[in-house]
């Protein structure tokens, strides 16, 4: 059994990142984005206070929830841009984004937006948007487990629709190569850097054996196991995930070393063929990124820095803003 480290986070040797990640990302990924730091600070000011007090709370109870509000926050983005519409439930004659099976049940932390929307609903009644608490949710959370912090630009609106069919059309699947990643990160207006750059969070969280179990046991056939997986790693997931078909379906945690550090071990992993995910592994075999793996596993600072951008940036895909959408008074239903 491979061994498990602590996962307290050491915040003070990161400081000169901090101070870094803050002023790079004060400035808006796009000159022309309506969202701008401090959105609240006259409408709600203890808005960003309230969800970094609540995701605090919860990740002391359970780290893991802090890799699933970063996950939601991706997959929200990526269909529909952010507008808080992978919170929404189903309502009768429409299945939404939530009940896709890429996102069910692996999504988590529905329970810590709604906590912290409740919050703020009692001091400032339809003022912060559930697209802006995710998002401040997500930077809370890298901050809590890696030391990343920057700063949030808000000013999102919630979107009122929410489509189980759009999920499949936008969310890369953990089967992607570095070429499929590249044209799906590039349709959202991220470059090739950005995506290498935020599958970094997969130093954190978990994931269900049935995304990976087809390199342990029918991959090709030639190799019924990827021969690019590191054989030790192979036998360690092999004890614990059961061959495709299984009705068992356990998970495994990403980062076997620092499951709940957000780091840049992620591509060390990745040099060492111990990528969990093919998406993972291709990143570090493939030319087209595997220089990009190479630099991040070589400086966290680096890592880090890029990371909280390219986490902004992210935020600002496809945004209602001014009089589109809503605030709604929770964020599973439409007002």
């Amino acid at each position: 059994m491979m061994r498990m480290e602590s996962s307290t986070t050491q915040m003070p040797k990161w400081g000169l990142c901090l101070i870094f990640l803050l002023a790079v990302s004060a400035i808006a990924p796009a000159s022309s984005s309506p969202l701008r730091v401090g959105f609240y600070k006259s409408i709600c000011p203890s808005a960003e206070y309230l969800v970094r007090q609540t995701v605090r709370k919860a990740l002391a109870q359970n780290p893991g929830l802090g890799a699933g509000l970063i996950r939601t926050h991706f997959h929200d983005c990526f269909v529909r841009g952010c507008d808080a519409s992978v919170l929404l439930d189903t309502v009768p004659g429409q299945q939404v984004e939530k009940e896709h099976p890429a996102n069910n049940p692996s999504l988590r932390g529905f329970e810590v937006i709604d906590e912290a929307k409740a919050l703020i609903e009692a001091r400032c009644p339809q003022k912060v948007s559930c697209a802006d608490i995710l998002t401040f949710a997500a930077r809370d959370s890298a901050y809590i487990l890696g030391g990343i912090n920057y700063a949030v630009t808000a000013g999102r609106r919630d979107g009122r629709v929410s489509i189980f069919d759009e999920v499949p059309q936008n969310i890369p699947p953990p089967g992607f190569n570095a070429q499929q990643l590249k044209d799906n990160f590039a349709r959202k207006g991220l470059s090739l850097d950005e995506m290498v750059t935020l599958s970094g969070a997969h130093s954190i969280g978990v994931s269900h054996c049935s995304s990976f179990s087809t390199r342990l046991y029918s991959f090709n056939a030639t190799h019924p196991q990827d021969p690019s997986m590191d054989k030790s790693f192979a036998s360690h997931l092999k004890r614990r995930c059961p061959p495709p078909g299984s009705s068992n379906n356990p998970t495994v945690a990403l980062d076997l070393v620092t499951q709940n550090r957000l780091d840049n071990r992620y591509y060390r992993n990745l040099k060492n063929q111990r990528g969990l995910l093919t998406s993972d592994q291709t990143l570090y075999d493939s030319p087209l990124t595997s220089s990009f793996v190479k630099k991040n596993a070589n400086s966290r600072s680096n890592w880090a820095a890029k990371f909280g951008y390219a986490m902004m940036k992210m935020g600002s895909i496809e945004v209602l803003t001014g009089s589109q959408g809503e605030i709604r008074k929770s964020c599973r239903l439409v007002n």
